[in-house]
């Protein structure tokens, strides 16, 4: 049940405002503060107050409370996703640096590929020399299947170069390269910065012998350059073999990129979920620890690229702590199975006197990581997931997956994926209206949340919830219904132009959505109340209304709406993470900012640990078409303060009261505050978050278009005045009664 969020019933007249007074029915009860033990009495609040024309009146009562905002309310979520990882989280700078492709000179001109961005093209090694003196060795490879051998000749250089690094001027970089030849052979490893013969750092490696050795290199550049070339090459006679090869910049952390950890970590996520996406149905953990340059490379077939195997579960447990967060792994219920599973949950809490927690400190971390929240399987009820199974045979599936995890460790927090019944994705006679008109598929194969829910009850504590919205559109019922039945749903979206403000709300009528249809699963379910069972939305993203390059303004704004209806349903959503962490960042190879959504989640993370009050207002927001469009929920989301959007909440010390204010609007809008149940004095700190215009966006190398600036009000007006197209955090100060 939702907290302290009362139903709206408007009359739907259009012709009459919508700033209409609706009339407002409670729906739970709600918790004083001396009910929670809060150990404060407040003061009287001041005295309402009529509102002038076109102001909003707002009132809060903080002595109507809900629960606390969880500190995983913020959370992320990452996955492999071919090279996201490896070019935003990772230092490394050589692509395929395991050899899983076979070498040979490019048969078109190369294309330079953009440089923002982690999905910008894999670079490839070449030959130097013609395309025969390297072949691959699939008899004696160093990792993998297969590894180079670079047949010599006396006077000619010959090798192989990958060119396309980006370095900066005095910049240090290190590295290690394994090598076997011809005994006798010495071999030569450059970087190159420029097209002069001075342009570039060689090291002499060698003599060479049969078996494999690990090189050092270091290396000094001595000029920018977003062309780079590594290269290794040799003469004489014989032949040299590379095992495999690493370049850095001195400085990474564990071999993460310094930059993006110093800003990940300013997010205070609380948790990350890792790894997970479509990727995870067919990885194995078991080639992700280990020795690092000996996890062969493999090929992700959900994203159709290749992995190296680089970052793997002991580097996810180190990226959780260098930023700062708690670890949220997802198990392989795709391809896995329930043995692998429970292993991967030993290697990661079990004891060293264990078999896996042996082998987790011969690889050196003796200490188990504590792993309190584990997930089975990602988006199970997908037809394109690897692995996938039917509803009847997944509940099978899972239940073993848990009663397998949970004998190795019993204190684990489990959370089954599943899918509620999203009119959308619905076919044939199945495509109905909303929640009361869905009843005929509750319990059938379509019905994933009640199938676990009915199925597979005492295994879980949570269940997981992804959603990804784009806007701008609206699933047409009628048209749903009118479509063949085998029929994809495509055709029944219908296009509209969504004004700012309403492109900013429709990311929070996603969520409220959601909580109408959880709603839903409780009266079906009623022990899930007093079971405390939560609700995870451990993927989801908002996309469009940007222009091309990233985030913006305009983008921000929605997720101020979005975070404000997430943090109303405190009783239940208690998890959320967020596709990708590394979206919250605009990066290039050799640096990093904040972009303008990084900064929304720095500025709502002070809401966590807050407590919830009740806010009512005098400008209820506009009815919903749920008639007509299945993907609009019965109640709109937002507060009762239309166009803006609010949310407030009391700092766990009870000496503030946080108000945060969303206006999607382009004009300035206006509010009379009141609050009952404590009082306000002194000085306010007032944090707001805009830019010039809704396309203001923040990139790397060029001046910040989007901030939070911070000032100081020496007393609280009467009316407060809301700049456009911002996000407003006001920390007021409580006085408490004598």
């Amino acid at each position: 049940m939702r907290p302290f969020h009362a139903r709206k019933i408007v009359q739907h007249d259009h012709d009459k405002s919508i700033r209409q007074k609706a009339i407002m029915k409670t729906r739970r009860s709600l918790l004083t503060a001396a009910a929670l033990g809060l150990g404060v009495t407040f003061a009287a609040g001041q005295q309402p107050q009529a509102a002038a024309a076109n102001r909003i009146v707002v009132n809060i009562d903080a002595r109507q409370t809900a629960q606390p905002v969880s500190k995983y309310e913020f959370g992320m979520f990452i996955e492999h996703i071919g090279p996201l990882i490896y070019r935003s989280l990772w230092s490394e700078m050589l692509d395929d640096r395991k050899f899983y492709f076979a070498i040979s000179s490019p048969k078109t001109e190369p294309v330079t590929p953009p440089r923002n961005g982690p999905f910008r093209q894999l670079r490839k090694w070449v030959p130097v020399g013609t395309d025969r003196v390297v072949q691959m060795d699939n008899e004696r490879p160093f990792v993998g299947e297969q590894s180079p051998r670079i047949e010599l000749d006396s006077a000619t250089p010959h090798g192989i170069r990958q060119p396309g690094l980006s370095v900066l001027k005095d910049r240090k970089y290190v590295g290690r390269i394994y090598l076997r030849g011809t005994p006798g052979v010495r071999v030569k490893v450059s970087l190159i910065w420029g097209k002069s013969v001075d342009d570039r750092q060689t090291l002499s490696l060698g003599p060479l012998g049969s078996q494999y050795k690990k090189y050092p290199l270091s290396f000094t550049a001595r000029a920018d350059s977003n062309d780079a070339i590594f290269e290794i090459t040799a003469t004489g006679t014989g032949d040299f073999h590379i095992g495999t090869v690493s370049l850095m910049p001195a400085g990474n952390i564990d071999g993460f990129r310094p930059d993006t950890i110093a800003l990940l970590r300013t997010l205070q996520s609380g948790m990350w979920r890792l790894p997970g996406g479509n990727f995870l149905s067919d990885w194995s953990w078991y080639n992700g620890v280990g020795d690092i340059d000996k996890r062969p490379p493999t090929f992700d077939y959900a994203w159709h690229a290749m992995q190296t195997n680089d970052v793997g579960l002991d580097e996810f447990m180190t990226l959780c702590k260098l930023i700062g967060v708690d670890p949220y792994i997802t198990v392989n219920a795709g391809f896995g199975d329930a043995h692998s599973a429970a292993e991967e949950v030993e290697f990661i809490n079990g004891p060293t006197s264990t078999r896996l927690g042996a082998e987790r400190a011969r690889n050196g971390h003796p200490e188990p990581y504590h792993v309190k929240f584990w997930n089975i399987g990602n988006e199970p009820w997908g037809t394109f997931q690897l692995g996938y199974t039917d509803l009847k045979y997944y509940v099978l599936k899972h239940n073993e997956f848990a009663a397998a995890m949970r004998k190795v460790d019993p204190s684990i927090t489990l959370i089954a994926s599943a899918k509620m019944l999203e009119p959308m994705f619905l076919k044939g006679e199945m495509r109905v209206k909303h929640v009361e008109d869905i009843q005929s598929l509750f319990g059938s194969d379509v019905d994933w949340t009640g199938g676990i829910l009915k199925n597979c009850w005492g295994t879980f504590s949570g269940i997981a919830e992804h959603w990804y919205e784009q806007p701008g559109k609206h699933f047409d019922v009628q048209r749903a219904k009118n479509l063949p039945p085998d029929a994809p749903t495509d055709d029944a979206w219908v296009k509209y132009d969504a004004t700012p403000l309403e492109f900013a709300r429709q990311a929070g009528d996603v969520i409220r959505r959601k909580a109408e249809e959880w709603e839903g699963y409780q009266h079906r379910f009623p022990a899930m109340v007093p079971d405390k069972i939560f609700l995870s939305i451990d993927e989801y993203a908002y996309f469009g209304g940007g222009r091309p390059g990233g985030p913006n303004l305009k983008l921000t704004l929605a997720y101020g709406m979005l975070f404000d209806e997430m943090m109303r349903h405190t009783d239940f959503l208690t998890m959320s993470a967020h596709t990708m962490g590394t979206s919250t960042l605009d990066i290039t190879p050799t640096a990093t900012t904040l972009n303008t959504t990084g900064l929304m989640f720095k500025l709502y993370h002070q809401f966590v640990g807050t407590i919830p009050v009740a806010l009512t207002g005098s400008s209820p927001q506009p009815p919903t078409d749920s008639e007509h469009y299945a993907d609009e929920p019965k109640t709109r989301s937002g507060s009762p303060t239309y166009p803006l959007d609010m949310f407030a909440a009391l700092t766990p010390d009870q000496k503030y009261l946080d108000l945060a204010v969303v206006n999607a609007t382009e004009s300035e809008q206006k509010f009379d505050l009141n609050v009952s149940g404590c009082r306000l004095a002194g000085k306010a700190t007032v944090e707001q978050l805009s830019g010039k215009d809704l396309d203001a966006a923040n990139r790397v190398g060029q001046e910040p278009q989007v901030a939070i600036n911070e000032t100081q009000m020496d007393s609280i007006p009467r009316t407060i005045p809301v700049a456009p197209i911002s996000v407003t955090l006001y920390q007021l100060p409580l006085v408490r009664a004598q």
